[in-house]
This record gives structure tokens, C-alpha cells and sequence, in this order.
């Protein structure tokens, strides 16, 4: 075969790859569209991935479902650009779509998967899926079983019921999507082996609004840039929200209650945490926000309340002068608001109130006779211990946060369960009273706010 003859075989085959150009449903607003999702797809060629989804035929699942009529029918005889209104009832998985349609439910439609493999894929573009119930996903973590898998860029998929599956809602290379009012629950299954509520793996320029996530894994974001996470509720998970390589996302007014981790940032460089509220993330391992080798993220008007930790950081900023800021978040009620794990310096905190916490600052991985490289200015400390006296909102002297006896229980988890005990609140007492060696200067802030300062409403945009 010539050089030229190859040459126009591959050209033909990329053409017929080569998703159509974006075209706006008649009846959906601008504002349902994803971000983003102007851009002429006819230029990005579709990328196959690596492991691509398995579909198991109705006669291999559950028996339950055999009797139910197949959702698959309805999806065959509606025509490319079609609108499918699917009437209230119970059908049968699986399902998929490669085609551009609209999906809409009228009433309860249930699409129940017979508990093995994945229920639906959706393998197009620019699809709509509204309104339907998909439940019964298989077990299989090697196979990512799953209720809805996505593989395809710039489609709508909202008030959506995920239920009794391993993984709920998992894009895969796919980009410009609107992931919005779902509600996402995982199997009945112990932590460490449910699948994840919402996953996205190389997947870019992603909108999830507005979601419930209860009773799964996490929330992940793996190889993923650009992508915003707004007002989602997640609830007894194991982390909310997980990044790794994943660059300038947003995570904004969302609430995280009950769950191991709040927001993790790994291996990430750009992004913004704001207006989120994350409460009760407790036990061993309990974090509200951590870093681990970040840098370049701003956190800022956030609530991190009765957690373990408020913010635990390691290597963090990672890269040279970058920073992690700090900024107008309030940290109420934790063991250790701020906890770093190595000195490198570029953390900034600004403006911040403390308040209610077992230790509002611990500093490890110092070098010897070396201060501060953090930066600390304006914040607010229940525990400064100042004046006022020119009335100007700052405390007179700085506020100064040392290594006493409290140490003990901070580098020894054990004795955590102790900390307001008798024992350990006198010999914290007399070591600052008079303390046996020079003790370690952690933090200063030199202009402490001297009043607390007055929050807005928390977790909305206005």
C-alpha cells in the first residue's frame, strides 16, 4: 500500500470520528447549557479510552428484570435529534445511547440495571437525560460498574436518581457536561469498598451543581482541569471531594456534613475553595480541608467547623514562590484549626477567625532555631490575650502561638482523648507558666483583629 494510499485511509477514518458540530435543543434555555459548551466539537476528534465499557446482555442480569420492557427499544426507534418522553413505569437495563436525543421522564420511570454490570451509558454528544430513576448496578470495582457511565462531551443531565449502584455517575474524557439536581447514593456496602458518587477521569470544563451525594465513596477528580463543583450537598461519605492532578477547579458553596475528608487537594496547582461550609469531619483521619504537594489555591469565606483537623497541609505550597491563601474563613471548634506538617513557608492566612478550637495552630517540620515563614496578618483569636487601647479594631502587642507541653497529645494521636483532662491542662499550664526549655515560636500575627468580625449568610452566592 502507498504512502498516499495510507495517508487517505487515515484521514477518512479521524472524518468519520469526528462528533457533529454543536446544536442548541429548540425548547433548552441558554442557561442550561454547560460551560463552555459553544465550542465546535467537530474539530476535537473523539479519544477512545482506555478500558471501554462492557455491556452485559438483559439475559445475564437478574431475573427480576426480565419481565420488564426494555429501555433499550424506546432509546432504537427514536431518531437522531429526536425527543424521547418516556411514560411512568418500571423498564430494563441496560442501555445505550450513541446518539444525539433527548431523554425525558414523565412521572416515576425507574430503569433498574438487575444488579450486574453498568445500567446506562451515555456514548454522545450534546444528549439531554432528565428525570428518570437508574438503580442496580453490579459489584464489580475491575469493571466500574456503575448507573450512569458518560463518555461524551457537552450533554445535560439533571434530576436524575441514582440508587443502589457501586458507582453512580462516572464521565470518563469527557468535557463541557452539566452534572445537575441528582441525587447520588451509593450501595449499602462498607466505606472502603462503595464505589464513588460523582468520578471524573480525564474529563475537562465540567459543571456539577446542585447535587446530593450521600452514603458513597467520594467525590473524585483524577487528571481533571477546569472544572466547578457548585452548591452540591454531600453527606457520610469518605471524602467529599477528591483532586489529584487535577488543575484550576472551583469549589464553591457547597456543604459537606459527616464525612472522613472535606476537600483534598493532591498534586494540584491552581483552583479555589469558596463560600463552602464543612462540618463534622471527624475520627483518626478526620480533615476539613488538606493539601498534599498544592500550591497556587485560594481558600477563602469558607466554614470549617467541628472537625479534627481544620486544615491539614503537607509540602504545601509545593512548587517555588507560590502561595496557599488563606482568607476570611472562619475555623470553629476543631482539635487543630491549622495543622502543617513541614516548613516550606507561602502559606498566607489573612483575615481568618478562630474560635473554639482545641489548638488553633500546630507547626511540624521545623528547622532548628528558625521562626515563622508563614505569613499571618489580621486574623482573629479567641485566645489573644492583648489590648486595644487605640481603639483602632488591632491588638497592641501581636499574637504569638508557641509548642508547649500541648505537643504531647499532638504528636501522640493516643493521647488526644486526654486533651482537656486535668492531667494534661496542668502540665500545659505549668509548662507556659514556667516552661523547661525555650518553647518553639509556631505562628505570629502582628496586627490580630481584636474584635470577631461579622459573617455574611454562609453557603450562597449573594
Amino acid at each position: 500500500m502507498s504512502i498516499l494510499h495510507k495517508l487517505t485511509v487515515l484521514a477518512a477514518a479521524v472524518a468519520f470520528a469526528l462528533p457533529p458540530a454543536h446544536a442548541q435543543w429548540d425548547d433548552e434555555p441558554e442557561s442550561g447549557r454547560a460551560a463552555g459548551a459553544g465550542a465546535d466539537f467537530s474539530t476535537a476528534p473523539r479519544v477512545d479510552v482506555h478500558k471501554p465499557t462492557v455491556i452485559i446482555p438483559l439475559y445475564m442480569r437478574d431475573k427480576r428484570i426480565h419481565g420488564l420492557s426494555p429501555f433499550q427499544e424506546l432509546v432504537d426507534k427514536t431518531p437522531e435529534g429526536g425527543v424521547l418522553r418516556v411514560p411512568a413505569g418500571n423498564y430494563s437495563g441496560p442501555v445505550h445511547v450513541k446518539k444525539r436525543i433527548k431523554i425525558e421522564g414523565e412521572g416515576e420511570v425507574v430503569i433498574d440495571g438487575g444488579d450486574k454490570g453498568t445500567v446506562f451509558v451515555l456514548d454522545t454528544n450534546e444528549a439531554i437525560l432528565r428525570n428518570l430513576t437508574i438503580t442496580g448496578s453490579g459489584e464489580s470495582h475491575d469493571s466500574d460498574d456503575a448507573c450512569l457511565n458518560v463518555r461524551g462531551h457537552g450533554n445535560l443531565i439533571e434530576n436524575i436518581n441514582i440508587a443502589d449502584c457501586l458507582f453512580g455517575i462516572d464521565l470518563k474524557q469527557s468535557d463541557h457536561n452539566i452534572v445537575r439536581n441528582n441525587k447520588v447514593r451509593s450501595k449499602n456496602f462498607e466505606l472502603g469498598v462503595r464505589g464513588d458518587g460523582i468520578r471524573l477521569w480525564y474529563s475537562n470544563d465540567n459543571l456539577i451543581e446542585n447535587n446530593l451525594v450521600t452514603d458513597t465513596r467520594d467525590m473524585v477528580a483524577w487528571y481533571s482541569h477546569r472544572n466547578t463543583y457548585r452548591g452540591n450537598e454531600g453527606r457520610r461519605s469518605r471524602y467529599s471531594i477528591h483532586f489529584m492532578f487535577a488543575n484550576d477547579n472551583i469549589v464553591e458553596y457547597n456543604r459537606f456534613y459527616d464525612n472522613s475528608v472535606g476537600v483534598y487537594f493532591m498534586y494540584m496547582e491552581g483552583g479555589v475553595a469558596r463560600g463552602n461550609i464543612i462540618s463534622h469531619a471527624t475520627g483518626a483521619t478526620g480533615m476539613g480541608l488538606g493539601f498534599k504537594e498544592s500550591s497556587d489555591i485560594l481558600l477563602e469565606d469558607n466554614e470549617i467547623i467541628y472537625c479534627a483537623v481544620g486544615v491539614g497541609s503537607d509540602l504545601s505550597p509545593f512548587q517555588p514562590d507560590t502561595t496557599i491563601r488563606f482568607k476570611n474563613n472562619r475555623f470553629a471548634y476543631n482539635g487543630i484549626a491549622v495543622h502543617l506538617t513541614s516548613e516550606l513557608g507561602g502559606n498566607v492566612l489573612e483575615s481568618n477567625t478562630f474560635e473554639g478550637n482545641l489548638t488553633d495552630m500546630f507547626q511540624a517540620g521545623r528547622g532548628r532555631n528558625e521562626g515563622p515563614k508563614n505569613q499571618w496578618a489580621g486574623n482573629y483569636f479567641d485566645t489573644y490575650q492583648g489590648f486595644d487601647r487605640d481603639e483602632d479594631g488591632y491588638g497592641d502587642t501581636p499574637h504569638e502561638e508557641y509548642a508547649y507541653a500541648d505537643r504531647i497529645w499532638m504528636e501522640i494521636p493516643n493521647a488526644r482523648f486526654f486533651k482537656t483532662s486535668p492531667v494534661l491542662e496542668l502540665l500545659d499550664f505549668l509548662e507556659r507558666l514556667a516552661p523547661f526549655s525555650s518553647p518553639d515560636l509556631q505562628a505570629k500575627d502582628d496586627k490580630p483583629l481584636y474584635r470577631k468580625p461579622e459573617r455574611r449568610t454562609e453557603g450562597s452566592a449573594s
